[in-house]
């Protein structure tokens, strides 16, 4: 029990420690005209009071990943508590950070333009098409997943509920920020905090289950003996770091008021995250009496029968699990329509067509529907594998941005640096390693990830070292 508050303790000191930190190295402007009042247009652009601000960016960012992958990351052990807790302070939230607070500079640019106003008009391209299909992949994801969940827990088809959660995505893609998103949000975020408060409550005074019985070590327990590194820095992704959070908050980056409620917003929803995710990581460990049941149930039924099974174990059949079982779908669908939302704006920026006429934002959304309708249905497993790849490498690349930005004006860049070269190495080995991407071994895969980190290294300093403190200030 110690460990799993210690962790939470961890993660809240981080916000306060390390937030602060990182918010005094970028300099918020608390007199700085803002995208929401500059560039108002009631349809993106909206300014929002900063609490429910807070609470979109969480339900945004927390899908699936600190569900699914948490419980996922479980099988390796007490390990994937470290890694949440260690990666959310000092990588993942420093990214969210960055990524809204460039937006808020920058005019809620989406995340291609960030990184190409950084990184270069090679960059730039990349991130246009790379960030859409990043973006497909997780609305799919994010249609599948609590799909499968309100079947096991109604009885009715899957594809029943896959078509009315499309349709709720479509029509949120497209209305105004505050007509659906900005008014359903705060009952979703409800259902949210009994969902987290309940089970870990629940948990702790269950006769049945002691809380992280096996205690803190670093032994790798996976049933399958699948090595830690990388594996396990890409299945616990959005509880820890995640590149689908870029796409995000520059959404919330054009409904700030003031510079100053970034780090509460961006960083503190991060961290709001990573307890979702220690949570879960915190069930899988101790609901189960080893990885190995744990990997059976996972194996039996997916995460999402975990979920399910989870919640009946500790609230029963009744209510009490429903609304437990309610209060993890909608992570993902608060995350999937905003998956679509974020697309939609993206390719506008690209093909500079303005979203602020109706039948302009039904020109993008309903083919890009359709093209996501095609691709749900393949493989999940297969899907769910090249998002966690694409989804760390996004990631990646928004960080490398960020450390170009402060290393241009002369400011501490390490703190985007380290974490970027750390991801670098992550991805490179992971698709190196598996048979979505090379198939290598793993010797092979670590080398080239460890090769492909140092060489991204030094391309950086040869690219920026001249240019330390070549631009002014803001």
């Amino acid at each position: 029990m110690a460990l799993f508050f210690t962790c939470v303790l961890l993660l809240i000191a981080g916000y306060y420690v390390y937030g602060s930190f990182i918010d005094r190295i970028f300099g918020p402007d608390a007199g700085r005209a803002v995208p929401s009042t500059t560039m108002r247009d009631g349809v993106d652009y909206v300014p929002m009071p900063t609490y429910k601000i807070w609470l979109i960016q969480l339900l945004n960012i927390a899908g699936l990943g600190p569900i699914f992958g948490p419980i996922l990351g479980a099988l390796y052990g007490p390990s994937a508590l470290l890694w949440i807790v260690i990666g959310c302070i000092f990588a993942g939230a420093v990214h969210d950070y960055f990524a809204g607070m460039l937006s808020v500079r920058n005019n809620g640019d989406s995340v291609p333009n960030i990184v190409g106003r950084e990184l270069g008009p090679v960059f730039r391209q990349f991130m246009n098409y790379f960030s859409v299909i990043l973006l497909l992949l997780v609305g799919i994801v994010f249609v599948l997943g609590p799909g499968k969940l309100l079947s096991q827990l109604t009885g009715w088809p899957v594809n029943y509920w896959v078509a009315a959660i499309f349709a709720y995505y479509f029509l949120a893609t497209i209305l105004p920020i505050d007509k659906i998103i900005g008014r359903f949000y705060p009952l979703f975020g409800a259902l949210l905090l009994f969902m987290s408060v309940g089970l870990t409550v629940t948990m702790i005074l269950s006769p049945e289950h002691e809380l992280l019985p096996r205690g803190l070590h670093l032994n790798n327990v996976h049933p399958k003996d699948l090595p830690i590194w990388p594996l396990m820095f890409i299945t616990i992704a959005c509880g820890a770091i995640s590149g689908f959070h870029a796409t995000q908050s520059p959404l919330m980056a054009r409904c700030v008021t003031s510079e100053k409620n970034g780090r509460f917003v961006f960083y503190g929803a991060m961290i709001g995250e990573g307890v979702i995710a220690l949570i879960w990581a915190t069930l899988g460990l101790s609901f189960y009496e080893s990885s190995s049941a744990l990997g059976a149930a996972i194996a039996a039924g997916s995460p999402s029968g975990v979920v399910n099974e989870v919640a009946r174990g500790l609230l029963g059949g009744g209510i009490g699990s429903v609304l437990a079982v309610l209060g993890v779908v909608i992570l993902p669908i608060t995350s999937g329509d905003t998956a679509f939302r974020a697309a939609r704006l993206i390719i506008a920026e690209y093909i500079k067509m303005p979203q602020a006429a109706a039948m302009k934002r039904l020109m993008i959304a309903i083919p890009l529907f359709a093209i996501g309708f095609v691709i749900s249905l393949g493989d999940f497993n297969v899907i769910w594998r090249y998002f966690g790849w694409a989804n760390q490498t996004l990631a990646m690349v928004m960080l490398w941005a960020a450390a170009a930005y402060l290393i241009k004006r002369g400011k501490l860049h390490w703190v985007c640096t380290i974490p970027a070269t750390f991801m670098t190495a992550v991805t490179f080995a992971y698709i190196s390693a598996e048979k979505i991407g090379f198939g290598l071994p793993y010797t092979w895969a670590n080398a080239i990830g460890i090769g492909a980190a140092a060489l991204a290294l030094g391309a950086f300093f040869v690219a920026f070292g001249k240019k330390v403190g070549s631009v002014p200030a803001e």
